[in-house]
């Protein structure tokens, strides 16, 4: 890369953060309205059906094999689980991802939009050895599946 073009990347890049600097002095952009919401009662719940009550508005769900986790059986770290959750379900409104094992169940929610593919995938942290359990949202009523994952080492302060 010559010189010219190192000085042209590091104008650009300078100027784009100024520019988001100058934006959120301003008052413009601020971190609640780019951050997702939070839903603290729901991520604090010590218990899954507090944690559905608070995030999606009931506990009630109906178990399905159309919902499809894949995890690991033996998870050697338990601070790094990868977990993938799909389904073919029509109108999907949301997934949520809870390890039932963890002090906090509730670790991740995703509101997807009306054309999205029901998939989501992403690393979680399990305490212990539990379940991995997706809850859909899809056409106003939840669905429910669960997968054993075994922890060797905890991931969650174990």
């Amino acid at each position: 890369m010559t010189n010219s073009m190192k000085r042209r990347l590091f104008l650009r890049s300078s100027l784009a953060a100024s520019a988001v600097g100058a934006a959120v002095g301003a008052g413009i952009l601020t971190p609640q309205a780019v951050l997702a919401a939070w839903n603290k009662e729901a991520f604090a719940a010590k218990e899954i059906p507090d944690a559905l009550k608070a995030l999606l508005g009931s506990d009630s769900t109906e178990a399905t094999d159309e919902i499809k986790i894949k995890a690991p059986d033996i998870a050697e770290n338990g601070a790094v689980v990868p977990v993938t959750v799909s389904t073919g379900m029509s109108e999907v409104q949301s997934i949520a991802i809870i390890a039932s094992a963890n002090p906090v169940p509730l670790i991740a929610s995703f509101d997807l939009g009306g054309n999205a593919e029901g998939f989501v995938s992403t690393r979680i942290k399990m305490g212990k050895t539990g379940d991995v359990v997706a809850v859909v949202k899809s056409g106003g009523k939840l669905y429910s599946n669960r997968k054993g994952v075994k922890v060797t080492i905890g991931g969650c302060g174990g």
